[in-house]
């Protein structure tokens, strides 16, 4: 059995604390929660995101964070507007037995890679 009852936060180092909560907050539009100096935290659907300007920006790609989404060619038209940059548009990954799985990545202003994730149904 498993101790583990899913993600509670995603933590990353951004260089500038104010342009990544503009990004995350407006261009992404993830619900501000809170902050204190030097740390924002926003909601990404019960999973908390925290931003730190607190040590060195990973911008190495180390860290992934992959969001949800209910339509990823709507949320990629949508971002496009906002100026967000995406390195990979949405494309088909695999395929559950009622869904085709999708993915496309963009990056935040320090350049970490953020996985946008959503799934279509497969037609009857």
């Amino acid at each position: 059995m498993s101790v583990v009852i899913g993600v509670a936060q995603v933590a990353l180092t951004v260089s500038d604390l104010a342009r990544a909560s503009l990004f995350y907050g407006e261009s992404l539009g993830l619900k501000p929660l809170f902050a204190v100096p030097g740390i924002s935290f926003f909601d990404a659907g019960g999973v908390r995101v925290m931003l730190s300007a607190h040590g060195k920006p990973s911008g190495d790609r180390g860290t992934l964070v992959y969001f949800k989404v209910d339509d990823l060619d709507e949320a990629h038209r949508a971002l496009l507007e906002r100026g967000v940059y995406f390195e990979q548009a949405p494309h088909p990954v695999g395929r559950t037995p009622s869904s085709e799985v999708l993915l496309a990545f963009c990056t935040d202003p320090d350049g970490n890679l953020i996985g946008l994730m959503g799934e279509r149904p497969l037609a009857a």
